[in-house]
């Protein structure tokens, strides 16, 4: 009967309990209509205007706000990065180079070969009696070797001697020469340190007064010139000079011009010849006048860096890396001559050999070639580049008045600009 009563009394709890769970859950049963009228208020009062403030926002703020990030980053851009790589000549030839790395020139230590002095300086050794110089080729590892040419070679053309000698790796080698010796050594020119020819012919004013090679040639005036020169076969085979007036017995000298009185035309360099009839030849002492043979449309490249076509596959890793260094060597040299003037004085000076020069002849040779644009930037700002289109005309040239010019050869056949550094120029 307890156990009963206590059970009872544990219903009686129970029922209590429950009663007050009722009592709280109708309690929320009152308040349903708010939640339901909540967000019938709201919802067009909230939602609504949100999709027009992220549309207006943007218009307004995207002309004024995003428009000038993108420039940032064009300005700064040049002024960092581009002067990184500006140096051409920090560069290790060592392993990549041959050692030494052997340049063959065309005639006796002369002003227009400074740009190549300048990459030895003081710092090499002369061989007097085969007119070798050879140094180091600036901190690069590796060394240069200067060939003096002309007499050296027998007065053959370089690229007869580069047949013959595969120890030569570059040398200089006129567009005309490698075009009459394309049969025989193919050659492929890499820089070209002069725009225009210093090549000349010239004569003395007090006997004549020309101002055009077609007056030389309609006056019959005997010229003078290094036999080969392939400047003389083109006027007589256009027609501006007659084949009975060339004299290909020219031997360097002065002797026969003054002993006649500059009654003839003879060949010369426009850097140099002019100067020193003038100020050196004691027999002479006089000007002389002259006509640049690139203005008779012989528009060839004079004295570029060629090497042998065959040669070129091997060579290539050098070039790319050494190219560069020449066309600096051009601006370097000829902004401050007077340190490889006096080099090459010194040189000229040691040889075994009757060849001189004087230093007002190197002052004027280096300020000749900038006043006549002798050296200088193509048609664009790059110095020691070939022009095409000029290349073309040449090559064109010389198929149109010479006998033995292949039919096929062409122009991009003679030359490469793969190697030049676009950024450097006077």
């Amino acid at each position: 009967m307890r156990k009963l009563a206590v059970c009872v009394a544990l219903l009686a709890l129970v029922a209590a309990a429950c009663g007050d769970d009722a009592d709280e859950t109708g309690g929320g049963a009152v308040a349903e209509p708010a939640p339901t009228q909540a967000p019938a208020v709201e919802e067009p009062a909230v939602e609504e205007p949100e999709p027009d403030a992220p549309t207006q926002a943007p218009a307004v703020e995207e002309p004024a706000v995003e428009a000038p990030e993108p420039d940032a980053p064009a300005v700064e851009e040049p002024a960092v990065e581009e002067p990184a790589a500006a140096d051409p000549m920090a560069v290790d030839l060592s392993g990549v180079c041959p050692d030494p790395l052997v340049l063959q020139t065309d005639w006796y230590p002369s002003p227009e070969h400074g740009y190549a002095y300048y990459l030895i300086g003081e710092a090499g050794t002369l061989d007097p009696q085969n007119g070798i110089y050879r140094g180091p080729l600036l901190d690069t590892g590796i060394d240069l070797e200067i060939r003096a040419g002309g007499p050296y070679l027998g007065f053959q053309p370089m690229t007869t001697t580069m047949q013959l000698d595969d120890g030569i790796h570059m040398g200089y080698a006129n567009t005309d020469e490698q075009i009459a010796a394309f049969d025989v050594i193919p050659t492929v020119a890499v820089a070209a340190p002069f725009e225009i020819n210093p090549q000349i012919l010239m004569w003395n004013p007090e006997e004549f007064s020309f101002s055009s090679f077609d007056e030389i040639g309609q006056a019959g005036t005997t010229v003078v010139y290094f036999g080969g020169a392939v400047y003389i076969d083109y006027m007589v085979d256009a027609g501006i000079l007659s084949a009975d007036q060339v004299d290909p017995s020219y031997d360097g000298t002065p002797a026969r011009f003054v002993a006649a009185n500059g009654s003839f035309v003879q060949q010369g360099f426009a850097s140099s010849e002019p100067w020193f009839y003038e100020n050196a030849l004691e027999e002479w002492s006089k000007p002389v006048q002259y006509l640049l043979v690139h203005d008779s449309g012989f528009e060839v490249y004079a004295q570029p860096l060629a090497v042998r076509a065959e040669a070129l596959d091997g060579l290539r890793p050098c070039l790319e890396l050494v190219v560069p260094i020449f066309q600096q060597a051009v601006l370097d040299h000829y902004a401050n001559p007077d340190p490889t003037s006096a080099l090459i004085l010194d040189i000229v000076e040691n040889l075994e050999s009757p060849w001189v020069l004087y230093p007002g002849q190197m002052d004027y040779s280096a300020a000749t070639a900038l006043e006549f644009g002798l050296v200088g930037n193509g048609p664009d700002d790059i110095v020691g580049n070939f022009d095409e289109a000029r290349m073309e005309r040449f090559v064109q040239l010389l198929k149109d008045v010479l006998d033995g010019v292949p039919e096929d050869i062409e122009a991009t056949d003679l030359y490469t600009n793969e190697f030049i550094d676009p950024s450097i120029g006077f």
